[in-house]
């Protein structure tokens, strides 16, 4: 049989291992820092806890899993199940009687579902963050997998919208320091829903969201046909022309909103909310280059109410980063209400693609071996093998090659490897208390006192 990756997904070498690494030290640096704690959920969840809270093109995405008493029949009895299962129904058989369980497609509707199981032992506001992979039944291209990690900070039961000034320092210092420059693109649903309520089409507004949220896809005319196909009229679409002739003034689009909410309760709500996260960011030092109102940001997700974050690289074409937002009403879906949350999540796997094409990973990001030993045979290796324990206990990375070869071909491992250092620790070396070893990078070969070694 010929092997091969399933679609969508990825095998990772120990270099990408190593500096995908780099990337999650710093984020749960970060996410620690900001006084978040570590949280993971299982892979799948019931499927009815997932269906529902990502619009209807989300729900098409999401991986479901075969029941197991199917999966595990064997081939006749499957058939004879199948068969039992569309008498039952009286109807076309439906995939969906075959499953109750899918693979998590998000990592906030399962934050949602825990915090709804454990609400009574935990203390408020609780500061959560995950870092754990994801599935989505995706067409594969650039930038977008099957499988895929996202590492989300989330905050639940305030509203206070300082949450919202912090996750964006949260997400400036993180990506300072990875040195991504970003912009962070920030809408609020509430306005959103004010320029439904505006244009009319109230009843519309998430076909209205879904199909704005594609501009950055498809342009403006993409965006207008397919507000046409759901059936909004030419009209409402005509009243919504400015959104995409907005200017480079955030605060002086936020006012000209304010004039056309007029009496408009919930798009003005949303204009205040907007305007104090700006403000206060700009206060706290943020560069309004960096963080940028943008009126047509939707995000397709059904479960945002408030604010909504989207993170582009500067120098790169990739799509979003990271993305986020509030979302007041999640838990209510398990019979649990009045437990406001909001959240961002950074796209590893994106944020790793953008750093590889600007080469921006540093040295310390790839996890090289430091010390070789030469395999010399008989005692020299049994001593050789001394040495290197004490090496490991000062946490120095060090290995033996395992058999007695040819130098030239310890060499050739060493160099192939990326090993930094090959040690010699040879008769005349155990005799007098010496290590010989040769920088493969420098090419330089020095003998030092085992003391010496030791504390280089």
């Amino acid at each position: 049989m010929k092997p091969s990756l399933a679609k969508g997904t990825r095998d990772f070498t120990s270099l990408e291992v190593s500096r995908r690494k780099y990337i999650i030290n710093i984020l749960q640096k970060n996410f620690e820092l900001f006084g978040f704690q570590p949280l993971e959920t299982p892979s799948f969840e019931n499927l009815s806890t997932l269906t529902g809270k990502y619009g209807e093109e989300g729900d098409r995405l999401i991986f479901k899993i075969l029941n197991s008493s199917i999966n595990e029949a064997k081939e006749d009895k499957k058939t004879q199940m199948l068969n039992d299962f569309q008498k039952a129904l009286d109807k076309p058989f439906s995939a969906e009687s075959l499953t109750d369980k899918a693979l998590r497609y998000d990592l906030t509707v399962p934050f949602a579902r825990f915090v709804a199981m454990n609400h009574g032992k935990l203390t408020f506001p609780y500061k959560r963050y995950q870092i754990q992979p994801v599935w989505r039944a995706d067409r594969p291209q650039k930038g977008r997998f099957r499988e895929f990690y996202q590492c989300d900070a989330d905050v639940v039961g305030s509203e206070s919208l300082w949450q919202e000034v912090d996750l964006v320092q949260l997400y400036l210092k993180s990506f300072a320091e990875l040195k991504v420059s970003v912009t962070i693109h920030i809408n609020n649903r509430k306005i959103l829903s004010g320029l439904a309520e505006y244009a009319g089409i109230t009843d519309k507004l998430i076909d209205f969201t879904v199909a704005l949220d594609k501009l950055d896809k498809i342009g403006k005319d993409g965006v207008v046909k397919e507000l046409l196909e759901r059936n909004i009229s030419q009209e409402s679409i005509d009243k919504l022309d400015f959104l995409f002739n907005q200017s480079n003034d955030a605060l002086e689009n936020l006012l000209q909103l304010k004039e056309k909410f007029a009496g408009n309760e919930i798009g003005l709500k949303g204009v205040e909310e907007l305007e104090f996260v700006i403000t206060q960011s700009l206060n706290l030092g943020v560069n309004i280059q960096n963080l940028v109102f943008d009126i047509t940001l939707a995000r397709g997700l059904d479960y945002y109410t408030g604010a909504i974050f989207e993170v582009k690289a500067d120098e790169a074409q990739m799509g979003s980063i990271g993305g986020g937002g509030r979302y007041d009403n999640l838990t209510e879906v398990f019979g649990v209400k009045n437990i406001p949350g909001i959240g961002i999540s950074f796209g590893l796997d994106r944020i790793y693609l953008v750093m590889e094409e600007l080469n921006l990973f540093p040295e310390e990001a790839t996890s090289n071996v430091e010390y070789l030993f030469a395999n010399f045979g008989g005692e020299e290796t049994s001593e050789a093998l001394k040495l290197i324990i004490q090496l490991r206990e000062k946490g120095i990375s060090a290995e033996l090659y395992p058999e007695s070869a040819k130098i030239n071909k310890q060499f050739t491992y060493a160099e192939k490897k990326g090993i930094k250092n090959l040690v010699f620790l040879g008769e005349e070396e155990v005799k007098n208390n010496t290590v010989t070893f040769k920088n493969l990078e420098a090419g330089e070969q020095k003998t030092v006192s085992l003391e010496e070694f030791l504390n280089l």
